[in-house]
Protein backbone atom coordinates (compact mmCIF):
# COMPACT_ATOMS: atom_id res chain seq x y z
CA UNK A 1 0.00 0.00 0.00
CA UNK A 2 1.14 3.53 -0.76
CA UNK A 3 3.29 5.16 1.92
CA UNK A 4 1.91 8.60 2.81
CA UNK A 5 4.23 9.56 5.68
CA UNK A 6 7.78 8.45 6.37
CA UNK A 7 10.10 10.02 8.92
CA UNK A 8 13.76 9.06 9.20
CA UNK A 9 15.52 9.69 12.52
CA UNK A 10 13.69 12.96 13.19
CA UNK A 11 15.12 15.08 16.00
CA UNK A 12 13.98 18.44 17.34
CA UNK A 13 15.97 20.61 19.74
CA UNK A 14 14.92 23.84 21.43
CA UNK A 15 17.05 26.45 23.15
CA UNK A 16 16.13 27.40 26.72
CA UNK A 17 18.57 30.17 27.56
CA UNK A 18 21.94 28.53 26.94
CA UNK A 19 20.60 25.03 27.45
CA UNK A 20 19.65 22.74 24.56
CA UNK A 21 16.44 20.82 25.21
CA UNK A 22 16.23 17.64 23.12
CA UNK A 23 12.49 17.05 22.63
CA UNK A 24 12.59 14.49 19.80
CA UNK A 25 15.52 12.09 19.86
CA UNK A 26 15.22 10.13 16.63
CA UNK A 27 11.72 9.25 15.42
CA UNK A 28 11.40 6.91 12.43
CA UNK A 29 7.91 5.89 11.41
CA UNK A 30 5.80 5.05 8.37
CA UNK A 31 2.09 5.62 7.80
CA UNK A 32 0.34 4.02 4.84
CA UNK A 33 -2.58 5.38 2.88
CA UNK A 34 -5.94 4.85 4.65
CA UNK A 35 -4.35 4.04 8.01
CA UNK A 36 -6.08 5.32 11.14
CA UNK A 37 -3.42 6.04 13.73
CA UNK A 38 -3.42 7.46 17.26
CA UNK A 39 -0.32 9.16 18.65
CA UNK A 40 -0.26 9.10 22.42
CA UNK A 41 2.09 10.10 25.21
CA UNK A 42 2.27 11.94 28.53
CA UNK A 43 3.06 15.62 28.81
CA UNK A 44 6.64 16.15 27.66
CA UNK A 45 6.71 13.01 25.53
CA UNK A 46 7.19 14.98 22.31
CA UNK A 47 3.87 14.07 20.67
CA UNK A 48 2.82 17.70 20.10
CA UNK A 49 6.23 18.59 18.67
CA UNK A 50 6.09 15.56 16.38
CA UNK A 51 2.56 16.51 15.34
CA UNK A 52 3.78 19.99 14.38
CA UNK A 53 6.45 18.45 12.17
CA UNK A 54 4.03 16.02 10.52
CA UNK A 55 1.65 18.93 9.98
CA UNK A 56 4.43 21.04 8.39
CA UNK A 57 4.02 23.66 11.10
CA UNK A 58 7.64 23.13 12.14
CA UNK A 59 10.83 21.60 10.71
CA UNK A 60 13.12 19.06 12.38
CA UNK A 61 16.58 19.85 13.70
CA UNK A 62 17.84 16.79 11.85
CA UNK A 63 16.41 13.83 9.96
CA UNK A 64 14.02 13.65 7.03
CA UNK A 65 10.25 13.80 6.62
CA UNK A 66 8.73 12.49 3.39
CA UNK A 67 5.10 13.35 2.64
CA UNK A 68 3.77 11.49 -0.41
CA UNK A 69 7.38 10.81 -1.39
CA UNK A 70 8.49 14.46 -1.20
CA UNK A 71 11.10 15.49 1.36
CA UNK A 72 9.48 18.45 3.13
CA UNK A 73 11.94 18.60 6.03
CA UNK A 74 14.13 21.26 4.42
CA UNK A 75 11.39 23.41 2.91
CA UNK A 76 11.11 27.12 3.74
CA UNK A 77 8.05 28.69 5.38
CA UNK A 78 6.38 29.61 2.10
CA UNK A 79 6.83 26.11 0.69
CA UNK A 80 5.52 24.55 3.90
CA UNK A 81 2.44 26.78 3.79
CA UNK A 82 1.67 25.48 0.31
CA UNK A 83 2.04 21.87 1.46
CA UNK A 84 -0.21 22.48 4.48
CA UNK A 85 -2.97 23.98 2.37
CA UNK A 86 -2.88 21.23 -0.25
CA UNK A 87 -1.94 18.07 1.64
CA UNK A 88 -3.10 18.39 5.27
CA UNK A 89 -6.51 18.89 6.83
CA UNK A 90 -6.24 20.16 10.41
CA UNK A 91 -8.85 19.54 13.11
CA UNK A 92 -8.22 21.27 16.44
CA UNK A 93 -9.59 20.88 19.95
CA UNK A 94 -10.75 24.51 19.98
CA UNK A 95 -12.36 24.32 16.50
CA UNK A 96 -10.63 27.56 15.36
CA UNK A 97 -13.67 28.83 13.48
CA UNK A 98 -14.03 32.50 12.59
CA UNK A 99 -16.93 33.80 14.72
CA UNK A 100 -18.31 36.30 12.17
CA UNK A 101 -18.36 33.77 9.33
CA UNK A 102 -21.13 31.28 8.65
CA UNK A 103 -20.42 27.55 8.59
CA UNK A 104 -20.34 27.74 4.79
CA UNK A 105 -17.88 30.65 4.79
CA UNK A 106 -15.62 28.96 7.35
CA UNK A 107 -15.48 25.78 5.30
CA UNK A 108 -14.86 27.62 2.03
CA UNK A 109 -12.00 29.71 3.42
CA UNK A 110 -9.09 27.31 2.61
CA UNK A 111 -10.21 27.32 -1.02
CA UNK A 112 -9.60 31.07 -1.21
CA UNK A 113 -5.89 30.46 -0.61
CA UNK A 114 -5.95 27.57 -3.07
CA UNK A 115 -7.13 29.90 -5.84
CA UNK A 116 -10.64 28.55 -6.45
CA UNK A 117 -13.34 30.82 -7.85
CA UNK A 118 -16.21 31.88 -5.57
CA UNK A 119 -18.63 29.59 -7.40
CA UNK A 120 -16.28 26.63 -7.01
CA UNK A 121 -15.68 27.44 -3.33
CA UNK A 122 -19.37 27.56 -2.49
CA UNK A 123 -20.14 24.37 -4.39
CA UNK A 124 -17.35 22.38 -2.73
CA UNK A 125 -18.09 23.77 0.76
CA UNK A 126 -21.75 22.77 0.41
CA UNK A 127 -20.73 19.27 -0.62
CA UNK A 128 -18.57 18.61 2.44
CA UNK A 129 -21.08 20.18 4.84
CA UNK A 130 -23.68 17.81 3.45
CA UNK A 131 -21.24 14.94 3.95
CA UNK A 132 -20.83 15.69 7.65
CA UNK A 133 -24.57 16.08 8.18
CA UNK A 134 -24.79 19.87 8.39
CA UNK A 135 -26.66 20.65 5.20
CA UNK A 136 -29.30 22.48 7.23
CA UNK A 137 -26.79 24.54 9.22
CA UNK A 138 -24.77 26.16 6.43
CA UNK A 139 -25.89 29.72 7.17
CA UNK A 140 -25.43 29.44 10.95
CA UNK A 141 -22.51 31.14 12.69
CA UNK A 142 -20.42 29.26 15.28
CA UNK A 143 -22.29 30.74 18.27
CA UNK A 144 -25.51 29.34 16.83
CA UNK A 145 -24.13 25.78 16.75
CA UNK A 146 -23.53 23.15 19.42
CA UNK A 147 -20.01 21.99 20.26
CA UNK A 148 -20.45 18.86 18.17
CA UNK A 149 -21.78 20.84 15.22
CA UNK A 150 -18.86 23.27 15.43
CA UNK A 151 -16.42 20.37 15.39
CA UNK A 152 -18.19 18.93 12.36
CA UNK A 153 -17.80 22.30 10.62
CA UNK A 154 -14.09 22.06 11.48
CA UNK A 155 -13.99 18.54 9.99
CA UNK A 156 -15.70 19.78 6.82
CA UNK A 157 -13.16 22.60 6.56
CA UNK A 158 -10.36 20.04 6.91
CA UNK A 159 -11.88 17.92 4.13
CA UNK A 160 -12.63 20.69 1.66
CA UNK A 161 -9.26 20.53 -0.13
CA UNK A 162 -9.27 16.72 -0.41
CA UNK A 163 -6.10 16.50 1.72
CA UNK A 164 -3.68 13.59 1.83
CA UNK A 165 -4.08 13.26 5.61
CA UNK A 166 -6.45 14.46 8.30
CA UNK A 167 -4.52 15.53 11.39
CA UNK A 168 -6.68 15.84 14.50
CA UNK A 169 -5.21 17.35 17.66
CA UNK A 170 -7.29 16.33 20.72
CA UNK A 171 -10.46 16.58 18.58
CA UNK A 172 -12.83 15.64 21.43
CA UNK A 173 -11.08 17.56 24.21
CA UNK A 174 -13.84 20.18 24.54
CA UNK A 175 -16.78 17.81 24.01
CA UNK A 176 -18.96 15.74 26.33
CA UNK A 177 -18.91 11.95 26.12
CA UNK A 178 -21.90 11.52 23.82
CA UNK A 179 -20.73 14.21 21.42
CA UNK A 180 -17.21 12.76 21.49
CA UNK A 181 -18.63 9.43 20.33
CA UNK A 182 -20.50 11.21 17.56
CA UNK A 183 -17.30 12.85 16.32
CA UNK A 184 -15.37 9.57 16.53
CA UNK A 185 -18.20 7.90 14.60
CA UNK A 186 -17.74 10.57 11.95
CA UNK A 187 -14.00 9.86 11.86
CA UNK A 188 -14.70 6.17 11.43
CA UNK A 189 -16.97 6.92 8.47
CA UNK A 190 -14.25 9.10 6.94
CA UNK A 191 -11.71 6.32 7.42
CA UNK A 192 -14.06 3.83 5.77
CA UNK A 193 -14.26 6.19 2.79
CA UNK A 194 -10.50 6.06 2.32
CA UNK A 195 -9.13 8.97 4.34
CA UNK A 196 -5.81 8.66 6.16
CA UNK A 197 -6.36 9.91 9.71
CA UNK A 198 -3.91 10.71 12.51
CA UNK A 199 -5.33 11.54 15.93
CA UNK A 200 -3.15 13.05 18.64
CA UNK A 201 -4.74 12.36 22.01
CA UNK A 202 -4.07 11.62 25.66
CA UNK A 203 -7.42 9.84 26.06
CA UNK A 204 -7.19 6.05 26.06
CA UNK A 205 -10.87 5.58 25.16
CA UNK A 206 -10.41 7.78 22.08
CA UNK A 207 -7.23 6.03 20.97
CA UNK A 208 -8.93 2.64 21.23
CA UNK A 209 -11.21 3.63 18.37
CA UNK A 210 -8.28 3.69 15.92
CA UNK A 211 -6.58 0.76 14.19
CA UNK A 212 -3.03 1.54 15.36
CA UNK A 213 -1.61 3.16 18.49
CA UNK A 214 1.84 4.76 18.62
CA UNK A 215 3.07 5.76 22.08
CA UNK A 216 5.83 8.32 22.59
CA UNK A 217 7.86 8.80 25.75
CA UNK A 218 10.87 11.05 26.35
CA UNK A 219 11.16 11.90 22.67
CA UNK A 220 11.25 8.31 21.44
CA UNK A 221 8.73 5.75 20.23
CA UNK A 222 7.90 3.55 23.21
CA UNK A 223 5.53 1.23 21.33
CA UNK A 224 3.77 0.93 17.97
CA UNK A 225 1.04 -1.71 17.89
CA UNK A 226 -2.05 -2.53 15.81
CA UNK A 227 -5.38 -2.13 17.55
CA UNK A 228 -8.84 -3.58 17.08
CA UNK A 229 -11.49 -0.86 17.61
CA UNK A 230 -13.75 -1.54 20.58
CA UNK A 231 -16.86 -3.55 19.76
CA UNK A 232 -19.10 -1.17 21.70
CA UNK A 233 -17.89 1.71 19.56
CA UNK A 234 -18.44 -0.20 16.33
CA UNK A 235 -21.99 -0.97 17.45
CA UNK A 236 -22.49 2.75 18.05
CA UNK A 237 -21.12 3.55 14.59
CA UNK A 238 -23.37 0.99 12.90
CA UNK A 239 -26.43 2.55 14.48
CA UNK A 240 -25.51 6.18 13.71
CA UNK A 241 -24.86 7.63 10.26
CA UNK A 242 -23.19 11.03 10.09
CA UNK A 243 -22.14 11.04 6.46
CA UNK A 244 -24.72 10.94 3.73
CA UNK A 245 -24.23 9.07 0.44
Amino acid sequence: MQEVIRTVNITRDFMLGKEVIKVLKGISISVKKNEYVAFMGPSGSGKSTFMNIIGCLDTPTSGQYFLNGTDVSKMNDRELAGVRNKEIGFIFQTFNLLPRYTALENVALPLVYAGYSKTERIKRAKEVLEQVGLGDRMKHKPNELSGGQRQRVAVARALVNNPTILLADEPTGNLDTKTSYEIMALFDELHQRGNTIIVVTHEEDIAKHTSRIVRLRDGLIESDVPNTPEKTFLNFVSSQKYLHP
